[in-house]
């Protein structure tokens, strides 16, 4: 029998046919089976599946890390890294992990036992006793090779955060605020960005709209790497127009000309120049958002750097070439209350390393501050390692922009100007990608906060990892400093006596 003499035979029955005793948990395949039994519960839970993929794609593709210790109804849209490596696991080919910290032995257990021989390439800038250490435990695995990353300026890092997975059937990209190593994926607030499974590319793909794949193949090229060299050839192969997000990195050096636009807080300027929200859209009300789990130091006064060719950057609009306004800001940065009273009490600071002797440099930062606050995703005790940043409407309803990255709060991360602003420096690198709306009748994002039960196709909506309307330090808040003494009690009983 046919497929369409069932439909048509089931239309006829559908009143007369009895139910499946088994309901929605049917196992049979036979389709006669379907003729005399019927099964509502079935046809109910895909009609839900179907509405729930309507959802999802209306949704920016941004996840938060599952969280150990909260309810399970705040996990329901986030993912781990088990779940990153297990999907397609079949299919997975190489991989190769972009990071700033590594556990090799967590790390090789996180994949897919079927996973865990294949060839995976670490990225990293370890030095000195960090690298022997490295190198030592790479060598228990025969298919781990490693690249180490030049760090031509002094105090800078590499602290981007990336992996790519190669498939069978395709490519596909993961940006994280998370280290590989255990605890950053255990009780801490990490985002993350899944790409779509870029397939190889075909003949009517010329590459003209990529700009996601041109930035990727610009930042590797940075490494100046032969290995890197490698995969970068592998990377052309793929299409990757589907990326739906521009890439926003920083790379170490001193820049001129139009190279000072290829990185860091000028490289988000330009975008937001190019493709941002209009200025008559986002008018100064709008306060730009903030939020870190790290804070460099940005100079005596708020107007040399953070309200100065930070903020200016932040601020751009659309064809907006006078820079001239600039928009509130508000910055987010856990208290010491936040700290004591999360899931991993104070050990969490070690993940939030500001300095005392900073901090006491730039007292300024507490009129921008806000406490870590995330009821809406269950994350108020989940201490964020996460780095965002977004410009929202002064309703909370609406955001202009957002952006996931690896950057903290800091002139090593963004970059900064030097020669009478005809010079860009830049110490680390850091790896984001910025969200902005893309249906053609959709000019910002509309937020929600947890679940959303109905979700309008027509509209671009964006899930918080914070509560909003911020919540200002209070008189008696202090910002977490990792390096002094707390000897009140946290959420284990433990005291804070950093040597």
């Amino acid at each position: 029998m046919s497929v369409n003499q069932i439909k048509e035979s089931n239309k006829r029955k559908v009143e007369n046919v009895p139910l499946c005793k088994y309901g929605s948990e049917c196992y049979r395949k036979n389709p006669a089976h379907f003729l005399e039994y019927s099964h509502p519960e079935m046809k109910k839970l895909k009609a839900e599946d179907e509405a729930k993929k309507e959802n999802e794609e209306c949704i920016v593709p941004f996840f938060l890390s599952t969280v150990q210790g909260i309810d399970n109804e705040f996990n329901k849209y986030a993912i781990n890294i088990k779940d990153i490596l297990s999907e397609n696991c079949d299919e997975l080919k190489e991989s190769v992990q972009f990071n700033y910290m590594f556990d090799v032995e967590w790390l090789i257990k996180m994949y897919p036992v079927s996973s865990r021989e294949k060839p995976l390439l670490l990225v990293h800038g370890h030095t000195g006793n960090n690298k022997t250490d490295l190198e030592a435990s790479a060598l228990k695995y025969s298919n781990i090779d490693l690249v180490q990353a030049r760090l031509p300026i002094a105090y800078g890092t590499h602290h981007s955060k990336m992996m790519f997975l190669f498939y069978s059937t395709g490519l596909r990209i993961i940006i994280t605020t998370a280290n590989l190593v255990e605890q950053d994926w255990f009780q801490k607030t990490q985002g993350i960005w899944k790409s779509p499974l870029f397939p190889i590319k075909d003949v009517a793909y010329d590459g003209k709209n990529d700009k996601f794949k041109e930035d990727l193949l610009e930042y590797l090229s940075s490494y100046g790497n032969s290995k890197l060299g490698m995969y970068a050839e592998k990377l052309k192969e793929y299409n990757m127009s589907s990326a739906n997000v521009h890439l926003v990195s920083s790379v170490p050096g001193r820049y001129t000309g139009f190279k000072m636009h290829q990185w860091g807080h000028l490289k988000l300027r330009k975008l937001l120049l190019s493709y941002g929200p209009s200025k008559d859209l986002v008018s100064e009300s709008w306060p730009i958002i903030g939020q870190f789990s790290s804070i460099g130091s940005l100079g005596s006064e708020s107007s040399s750097w953070l309200c100065g060719e930070w903020l200016t950057s932040l601020s751009s609009c659309k064809d907006d070439e006078l820079k001239e306004s600039k928009a509130n800001l508000k910055l987010i940065y856990p208290t010491i209350e936040n700290v004591r009273n999360s899931l991993e009490g104070y050990s969490a600071g070690c993940s939030l390393p500001y300095g005392i002797q900073v901090a006491m440099k730039q007292r300024y930062l507490k009129d921008f501050l806000n406490s870590w606050a995330s009821d809406s995703v269950g994350r108020s005790l989940a201490a964020p390692h996460i780095k965002t940043y977004t410009r929202v409407s002064p309703d909370c309803k609406s955001a202009a922009w957002f952006l996931l990255t690896s950057a903290n709060l800091s002139k090593a991360a963004w970059g900064s100007y030097e020669k009478d602003n005809k010079q860009f420096m830049i110490r680390s690198y850091e790896i984001g990608v910025l969200f902005l709306p893309k249906k053609t009748n959709c000019t910002t994002y509309t937020i929600i906060s947890g679940e959303e039960s109905e979700v309008c196709l027509e509209k671009e909506f964006l899930r918080f990892p914070y509560d909003l309307p911020l919540l200002p330090y209070s008189s008696s808040d202090k910002p977490w400093v990792w390096d002094i003494c707390y000897t009140k009690e946290d959420s284990h009983g433990r005291l804070w006596m950093p040597s």
